[in-house]
């Protein structure tokens, strides 16, 4: 869908919501994550010391003047408030407070204390402490997640060291919107399309421990969406604007009444980026709609598309990294290599509560992903189409005065993927300076499916110690068709590849040695599905004998409290243990092939504090910080006749550390001040080369306010890499010199930049 087609349809959009939209007498408390109502609100008004409750969330006040909102576990806000008016007050959770928040990382809506896995939470303030284009900069204050970053199009996440050999792009790592996978059949998942202004929170699971959303090794990154509030209306526009020629509008309608919410977001970006053949440009829409269509049944939809055009620089070798960094790589200058993708999800979500014991929730979901690649080497044209479904069931029953918590589930996925390439021949037409299609050189047509069986179920021992058990079962299956004509130097490849179906147990347990410290442990079990490209073998055949990725997960860690409340801390220990590790060797410039080439140990620490100096009433001063170690290595590793054996896993930092302070105050600034070290990294798996260890610091500061009772304004400014570290923000393991070319291994990171930005809340 081109932007002239969808344009109408938001212009549109945007009428209709200011002609529903409904006030109401009554003056709203709301989560500023989730939009949900907020109740048992103390509400006092400082001039004559006033003090009443919120039961419900809504409030009414008699006479002007400034009134304060408390409740534990939220910051507390003072604001200037007229009877004359409505207004909706937005309270953020303390960072000390998110050992209350209830996730769902499993189904069973549990608080964060109490979960028997490693589960880290970004939250809508955590992805506000940096600009809103890339999510990089939060996932990489969590423990265990490391985002590289090449270009606003080029990333690749580990979770636990797992993905780091992935040479292009993220995988083994499942991800979910809502219920709605994002990874595709072959396991690969893309993040950077969808609009981090749309979301509320990201939710991840660290290690092979979540039997309910497939039992992927490295683990599971779940986002999800803002919502709009019931009986309520508004509308936001934050324009930002920044080094390189970062351009950025987000739009947001919210409106909602006594049974429907409707929350709306859209986005425009724009970079010229730092580098040559760096310009970036996406249009980014998401649609979340919640209906309560009686007690028992809530539907919801969730839709979402992306319009993507970035041009690639790609990777540097050491020399063009030191001293010429802002440059393109020659090849992909020359060709103007770009990616030019849409992509699109839309899924539609029915919970019935049976009764207080019983409910089950089902989600219907299509996707599609459409992408024309030119690269120097040739030109790659991709569709995908995609579309599954989520069921699962949620209970409890009681046994000898003991509430036993369970769900069951499926989860069918199918998706079918054609792909072709051609050549490139912009050597021969250089007056073009861009790529031009030549002549086909593949055709194929991929089938590629799955389906898990998952259960999960919670039983309390004794007062103090919960036992979790889960297992999943998966079955993966793919179907090649190689639709180009058979000759001499093009053998046909089609086949199918049907996996064994594997079980994955999990069993955890928890211990509440205190009100303010549990104890956890786990041990599970997770694998990472070949893809299709990873079996086959130069000859065209498939590789039978080839097995997935598998491996063991143990793990101990604490949550907990201390220092009257004020500082909130966890910590972990682990080792996943992973076998047939899987290495693609590369046979030419475009062609890789897959060999289980050993295992790996990667045993870590990891661990989170936030430390909360003063929440009165002028002035909320806080601290976070996070550290995780890698000890990860090759137990057994032979690539052909290379011994690694002993080595540091190649594309993981020896350890990052992450620091900053939070701060606002009664006048209406905010701001925060962090910085990250990250530890040096093998490049090569004979680790004869590490990349140099780094430290970034940025800053954030702004200002918000109430101009009109009904309009908010906040303004901000940034600045990244304040000291102008040079470093590599991405690194390509094990790189090759084609030619008398050397090796390209790094991508630059932006030097000193800065961005500011201009945002307007009106509430009807």
């Amino acid at each position: 869908m081109k932007k002239k087609q969808w344009l109408p349809f938001i212009i549109a959009v945007l009428v209709t919501q200011v002609y529903f939209c409904q006030t109401t007498n009554l003056n709203r408390i709301i989560d500023s994550e989730n939009g949900n109502l907020v109740s048992e609100v103390e509400i006092t008004q400082l001039q004559n010391d006033s003090t009443f409750t919120s039961n419900t969330g809504f409030f009414k006040i008699k006479t002007s003047g400034l009134y304060t909102f408390n409740k534990k576990g939220y910051i507390l806000k003072t604001l200037k408030l007229s009877p004359l008016n409505n207004y909706v007050v937005k309270l953020q959770k303390q960072p000390n407070a998110l050992n209350e928040i209830v996730i769902n990382a499993s189904h069973l809506p549990i608080e964060l204390k109490a979960s028997t896995s490693s589960v880290s939470l970004v939250s809508s303030k955590a992805i506000e402490r940096a600009n809103t284009v890339n999510i990089n900069e939060a996932l990489n204050r969590v423990p265990g997640v490391f985002m590289q970053t090449g270009a606003l199009n080029t990333n690749r996440i580990t979770i636990r060291g797992v993905g780091s050999r992935n040479l292009f792009g993220t995988a083994k790592i499942r991800a979910y919107f809502k219920d709605i996978p994002l990874t595709n059949g072959s396991g690969e998942t893309s993040l950077e399309d969808f609009e981090l202004g749309a979301l509320s929170r990201i939710e991840i699971t660290k290690g092979a421990t979540s039997s309910t959303y497939g039992a992927g090794l490295g683990g599971v990154i779940r986002l999800l969406p803002k919502t709009s509030s019931f009986n309520s209306t508004g509308f936001e526009n934050e324009t930002s604007i920044g080094s390189f020629g970062l351009f950025k509008n987000l739009s947001q309608i919210n409106y909602g009444n006594a049974s429907n919410s409707y929350k709306l977001v859209y986005s425009n970006t724009k970079s010229n980026g730092f580098r040559e053949n760096n310009d970036y440009k996406r249009h980014a829409l998401t649609l979340n709609t919640v209906h309560k269509l009686n007690a028992k049944n809530e539907l919801s939809i969730l839709g979402i598309f992306s319009d993507l055009k970035a041009f690639i620089p790609s990777s540097l070798n050491e020399t063009d990294f030191t001293n010429n960094p802002e440059s393109a790589a020659f090849t992909w200058k020359q060709s103007r290599g770009f990616e030019d993708t849409k992509r699109g999800i839309i899924g539609i979500s029915l919970i019935h509560k049976f009764n207080e014991k019983l409910e089950q929730s089902t989600s219907v979901f299509m996707s599609f992903r459409n992408s024309y690649e030119p690269r120097p080497f040739n030109i790659l044209d991709e569709t995908v189409f995609g579309y599954g479904l989520r069921h699962r069931i949620t209970g409890n029953f009681t046994v000898n005065d003991k509430k036993i918590n369970w769900t069951s589930g499926i989860e069918f996925f199918k998706d079918n993927y054609k792909y072709q390439t051609f050549e490139n021949l912009y050597e021969d037409f250089p007056e073009a300076n861009s790529s031009i299609k030549g002549v086909a050189l593949s055709n194929f047509k991929e089938k590629r499916y799955y389906y898990n069986l998952f259960f999960e179920g919670r039983y309390p021992v004794t007062s103090k110690t919960d036992v979790v058990f889960g297992i999943n079962y998966n079955k993966t299956s793919y179907n090649l068709e190689d639709k180009f004509p058979v000759s001499s130097t093009n053998p046909n490849e089609s086949g199918s590849f049907d996996f064994k179906g594997l079980v994955s147990p999990k069993l955890g347990v928890l211990y509440r040695a205190s009100t303010a410290l549990t104890i956890y442990g786990n041990i599970s079990h997770g694998f990472s599905p070949l893809s299709l490209e990873e079996t086959l073998l130069p000859n065209g055949q498939i590789n039978t004998n080839l097995n997935p990725e598998t491996g063991w997960n143990f793990e101990v860690g604490t949550r907990g409290y201390a220092a009257k409340n004020r500082l909130q801390y966890t910590v972990a220990v682990y080792r996943l243990a992973i076998k047939n590790l899987l290495v693609a060797r590369r046979t030419s410039q475009d062609e890789f092939i897959g060999v289980n080439a050993g295992k790996t140990h990667n045993d870590g620490l990891e661990a989170e504090i936030n430390y909360t100096f003063t929440n009165s009433k002028d002035l909320q001063l806080s601290a976070f910080g996070s550290y995780a170690l890698h000890l990860y290595k090759f137990k057994n590793f032979i690539d052909d006749n290379s011994d690694f054996s002993g080595n540091d896993l190649t594309g993981v930092p020896q350890d990052v550390l992450n620091l900053g302070l939070d701060f606002s105050s009664k006048v209406g600034m905010y701001g925060n001040i962090n910085f990250q070290h990250v530890g040096k990294m093998p490049i090569t798996d004979s680790n004869s080369l590490f990349s140099e260890s780094y430290t970034v610091s940025n800053i954030k500061i702004g200002y918000q306010n109430t101009l009109a009772p009904k309009l908010r304004l906040n303004a901000f400014l940034g600045v990244n890499n304040i000291f102008n570290t040079a470093y590599a923000s991405q690194i390509l393991i094990n790189a090759t010199g084609f030619g008398n070319s050397a090796p390209r291994y790094f991508y630059p990171g932006n030097p000193l930049n800065y961005y500011s930005g201009l945002a307007l809340n009106y509430s009807f």
